[in-house]
């Protein structure tokens, strides 16, 4: 998929705790989003990620997005660009979303 297929869908600038597995056997790292679309996700962590790695990651939705309640979603998918010049020396992933699940809380 071409870098202008990919960003069809609206992004919106959103700063949002998530928690991020690279692997099966990694664990689970915090992060914070930088922006998010209904296909993919911005981010912002410590740790070096290779393009093309599977990923999974849980965001919390807040009720002013969710117009409810918090609403928890589990994504998964993976790492479509690594921005090694990322602020404060953090490296910024872009992921694509291939599959979602809400999870009740």
């Amino acid at each position: 998929m071409t870098t202008a297929n990919q960003r069809n869908t609206r992004r919106f600038a959103l700063n949002l705790p998530l928690t991020v597995r690279v692997s099966e056997s990694s664990d689970a790292a915090l992060a914070a989003t930088k922006d998010v679309s209904a296909r993919g996700v911005f981010f912002y962590m410590d740790t070096d990620v290779a393009e093309g790695s599977p990923i999974e990651f849980t965001l919390t939705l807040p009720p002013e997005i969710t117009l409810t309640e918090r609403i928890k979603v589990h994504c998964v998918g993976k790492v479509v660009r690594v921005d090694h010049k990322g602020k404060d020396a953090k490296v910024g992933i872009a992921a694509a979303i291939e599959q979602y699940d809400i999870i009740s809380e």
